[in-house]
């Protein structure tokens, strides 16, 4: 049987989810979308490389994936299969069971299948075929999360403009004990920041997490894929919760939360629909006292307040929270560039130079930006705000200062000096302007590629200029050069080409 090969990353989700949160396969299945028998594969191979969880803190992702996959692989071409059939119609007879049909199976074939691969091929030969019925919930097993239809109209004090604000709800399905706030958008931060003061409310984390297929969560929301947004699976892991998406068109899989939606629009929105806010924090403020009201009411069936079930249920059961709260991090896929610099926002940050046109990932908080390789941390830089910035850490410059054998200050200012003399002094002023002369190789690379288009002379008369006026970038060099294209007039007259029968402006004389 073949096993899909996985990133290094969601192993590591398998492993966390299998140890730590002590999920079931099929649990673990639905969060990361892989099937029963891949995580029993690679829970195989961490328990044969003697790897448990926490894994160490000095284990890399190369060496993780080295200690899974370097060894030999038993083939299982040629394995037998049961008839499945047979199996079927003896599981239908008293006292039997998929253990002992096993064991009688592996008797006659001791090359065959294990036990847990054995029930797999069964449940995939067979199907999914329970009958649709009532969830138990347990108290502080999961929390779940969705969008309000409904928007809320937000009037701008000083314009009159109305921007329509959504309606985040989370819900203990226990307890039905709900949780909602105003955010401006169902982009990711607000996504993210909606489950953290849940949390927070709540008091406490649960196992799961279950959400729809939502873009903010999901990374690409389809049946077969939905992998988790970086930022989302981070989150998770430091929270320590399994994140499940339901599974489209199984509505039954989050009622609790579409009940608290429908709620919410009854019993929150809907007395508020005559208000007029003019700020997100008024709105939040109003919808705050609506969900004391909602929470304190009694449900008519159970006898109960949602938040007396929560007390008796819920409250006990959920995991303390961290000590400090999750920090909002965007993740991104960048590549190095040849001045070992990364690009965010326009502003630059430094790498160690043997990293030159790798890839690597950037994590951005609020204050810093983490650089990842291989899921080791390379650099992390305060981040800039203003764009056009340079963060250049000096213990990630070469001791000659010099990334590639072709390319350095010398090298640049002999190709500029070919051009002109006051190309070279252009270039020797941009280097000079600058903490470190690797910053300029960029802007200095693009000017002294202007002179195959403009040519020489018209770009070395252009960086005289600019050099005078102390305009040292490539928009300004360029600007120039365009300029004096333009004074160029077409309209000149052009010698005429020598022909016999061209009389010339003698003739007449």
């Amino acid at each position: 049987m073949s096993q899909e090969r996985l990133t290094v990353r969601k192993i590591k989700e398998i492993l966390r989810l299998k140890y730590e949160a002590g999920l079931s396969n099929r649990e673990i299945g639905r969060a990361c979308r892989v099937s029963c028998s891949t995580i029993s594969e690679y829970t195989r191979r961490a328990r044969q490389a003697g790897l448990s969880w926490p894994l160490p803190e000095s284990l890399s992702e190369e060496e993780l994936y080295r200690s899974l996959f370097l060894e030999v692989k038993r083939a299982n071409v040629g394995r037998p299969m049961p008839d499945w059939e047979i199996v079927q119609q003896e599981l239908h007879k008293k006292g039997v069971t998929l253990r002992l049909l096993w064991q009688e199976f592996s008797e006659q074939h001791p090359d065959g299948y294990r036990y847990t691969q054995y029930c797999e091929h069964y449940r995939q030969w067979s199907g999914s075929h329970n009958p649709s019925m009532h969830r138990e919930h347990k108290g502080g097993e999961e929390m779940e999360v969705d969008y309000v239809g409904p928007t809320l109209p937000i009037t701008n004090p000083e314009t009159g403009e109305i921007t329509q604000a959504v309606i985040f709800v989370a819900t203990l399905p226990a307890s039905k004990r709900l949780y909602a706030e105003v955010q401006p958008d169902q982009g990711l931060s607000s996504w993210i920041n909606g489950h953290i003061r849940a949390f927070e409310f709540f008091g406490g984390v649960p196992r799961i997490v279950r959400l729809d297929n939502l873009r903010s969560g999901v990374k690409s929301p389809t049946y077969y894929e939905p992998d988790l947004n970086p930022t989302y699976q981070e989150l998770a892991e430091y929270y320590r919760v399994a994140v499940i998406p339901a599974r489209v068109r199984r509505p039954k899989e989050k009622a609790s939360v579409e009940n608290g939606v429908q709620n919410v629009e009854r019993w929150v929105l809907a007395p508020l629909r005559k208000r007029t806010f003019f700020s997100i924090a008024e709105a939040n403020r109003a919808v705050k006292k609506q969900l004391e009201i909602l929470n304190q009411r009694e449900m008519k069936m159970v006898g109960k307040s949602r938040d007396q079930l929560f007390e008796e249920l819920d409250q006990a059961a959920l995991r303390p929270l961290p000590e400090k709260p999750y920090e909002f991090a965007i993740w991104k896929k960048v590549r190095v560039n040849i001045d070992y610099h990364v690009v965010f926002e326009k502003n630059y940050y430094s790498v160690p130079y043997p990293l030159i046109h790798e890839e690597v990932d950037l994590r951005v908080t609020e204050r810093m930006v983490e650089i990842f390789h291989k899921g080791e941390q390379v650099a992390i830089h305060l981040r800039k705000r203003q764009a056009g910035q340079y963060s250049t850490r000096s213990e990630h410059m070469p001791s000659n200062h010099r990334f590639v054998a072709e390319v350095n200050t010398e090298h640049l200012l002999e190709w500029a000096a070919r051009i002109g003399p006051q190309t070279k002094k252009w270039a020797s002023a941009l280097f000079q302007s600058r903490p470190y002369p690797e910053q300029a190789y960029r802007t200095c690379l693009g000017v002294l590629n202007l002179a195959r288009k403009y040519g020489t002379e018209q770009t070395d008369r252009a960086c005289q200029i600019s050099l005078e006026a102390h305009l040292l970038s490539y928009r300004d060099v360029k600007a120039e050069l365009d300029r004096q294209t333009r004074l160029l007039t077409p309209s000149q007259p052009t010698a005429l080409p020598v022909h016999e029968n061209i009389r010339g402006d003698t003739y007449y004389k």
